[in-house]
Parts: structure tokens; C-alpha cells; sequence
């Protein structure tokens, strides 16, 4: 059983639950999932699913602090809650020391030696950490090592 087939199971389960958050969030999730079927004219692969699923947190996460910016932490925790069902469906996030250590061996493999080739590494790495690492904190300790 695929990601996406979790999610729909989840989803009658908050439905018989009168779980209304969770129900809530599950079903956009799966009108985004949808929707990117849509635009790909077939079914998405379990790494289109994290990846929609990704950025579904990306923009909770931009959410909390515009609402934290904006003295509305109740807004916030709302966001909050929503992020934290939506992580349940990626792979545990990796330490600091971990992606450091990924960074290193692609470094390495691309023979990168300065900022310029930045984006040569981070189009190395990405696939590697889609799901498991947050790209902007990617892109900054790759910047980190490669000054």
C-alpha cells in the first residue's frame, strides 16, 4: 500500500472519527495530491507525493510566521497542529550532522571548490534529501561548506 492509499485510509478514518481538524487537512492534502495529478496527466510517484506533501508543510510553516509576525498565535498553533499531522506521512527529518555529512560526499563526487558551484550541488543533492531535509536549510549549510 502506497503513501497516497495511507492518506485516503486516514481520511475515512477522520471521517468516522468526527476527527474535523485532521479531516480537514487530509482533504487538502488530497486535492493537492489531486491536483498534481492533474498537471502531470498520470499518477504521482510516491516521491511526487512527499513532495506535494512538502510543500504543504512549507507553506504551514510560512503561515506560523506570518501569523507569529501578526500577533495571532492562536492562528499559529492552528498551523502548527496541521503541520504536525501533515509530517506524519514523510520519513523522519535528518539532524544538522546529517546533512552535513551528505553535503560532504556530494561535494566531493561533483569536485565543487567554491560558491560557484553551488548550484551544481544542491541539483545533486536535492533528490537525495526530497522529503527528509528542508531545502532552504540545505542551501545554507551547502553554502556553509562550500565557502
Amino acid at each position: 500500500m502506497g503513501l497516497y492509499d495511507d492518506i485516503i485510509v486516514d481520511l475515512t478514518n477522520a471521517m468516522k472519527e468526527q476527527d474535523k481538524e485532521k479531516l480537514l487537512v487530509l482533504r487538502g492534502l488530497k486535492t493537492a495530491i489531486k491536483n498534481k495529478q492533474v498537471e502531470l496527466r498520470q499518477e504521482p510517484s510516491e516521491d511526487q507525493v512527499r513532495g506535494v506533501i512538502s510543500s504543504e508543510i512549507k507553506k504551514r510553516k510560512e503561515a506560523i510566521e506570518k501569523f507569529s509576525e501578526g500577533s495571532r498565535p492562536d492562528l499559529a498553533q492552528k498551523e502548527e497542529a496541521e503541520m504536525e499531522i501533515l509530517s506524519s506521512y514523510l520519513p523522519p527529518q535528518l539532524s544538522t550532522e546529517e546533512i552535513k555529512e551528505i553535503l560532504t560526499q556530494v561535494i566531493e563526487e561533483t569536485s565543487a571548490n567554491s560558491p560557484k558551484d553551488l548550484g551544481n550541488v544542491m541539483k545533486s543533492v536535492m533528490p537525495r534529501l526530497t522529503g527528509r531535509a528542508d531545502g532552504r536549510e540545505v542551501n545554507r549549510l551547502a553554502r556553509e561548506l562550500l565557502s
